[in-house]
């Protein structure tokens, strides 16, 4: 079994601890990576996965949560499936990309974090949150009526011309 699928059994499945004490034990962890990547404005993070959890006072499998929280905001995402502790990892972070995928997570206690002030200011934050906001928003088109004039500038009604095969 992958070291992924083994996080995935302990964070969501009722085996042995409860979920609520594996996430007790989780969140301050990554809370504290990102803590580190924003303070020091880190961009890269690299070593094998055992290198990596130790560093961070991790267990491997936490380490691999992390990886595939960030996952989406990577330029060259990870095959989750396939890491293993002496899995060699490049993990190169674009902060933008990383604070609004903490946007779309509603992750408030990581996009919030008192560090992100060194990386952008207030407004910046705002403008980033917006955007993301503004990208899942569906905007439909207006719709025509079947007696109004064609879109495409004939002069006749929608319902005789390209309504016709709608």
């Amino acid at each position: 079994m992958s070291l992924y699928e083994d996080w995935m059994k302990k964070a969501f499945s009722q085996e042995g601890r409860s979920i609520e004490a594996v996430w007790e034990e989780y969140l301050p962890k990554e809370q504290k990576i990102y803590e580190y990547i924003l303070g020091e404005k880190v961009t890269k993070l690299e070593g094998t996965i055992a290198e990596l959890a130790a560093r961070f006072d991790m267990t491997a499998e936490m380490i691999v949560a992390f990886i595939d929280g960030l996952n989406a905001s990577l330029e060259e995402p990870f095959d989750m499936e396939t890491l293993a502790e002496d899995t060699k990892v490049c993990i190169n972070i674009d902060f933008e990309k990383l604070y609004k995928l903490m946007i779309e997570y509603k992750a408030e206690h990581l996009s919030n974090l008192p560090q992100w002030d060194g990386i952008y200011d207030a407004e910046t934050r705002k403008h980033f949150a917006l955007e993301q906001k503004k990208s899942k928003t569906i905007v439909k088109g207006e719709k025509i009526g079947r007696n109004d004039p064609c879109p495409c500038g004939s002069g006749k009604k929608y319902k005789k011309c390209c309504g016709r095969n709608a």
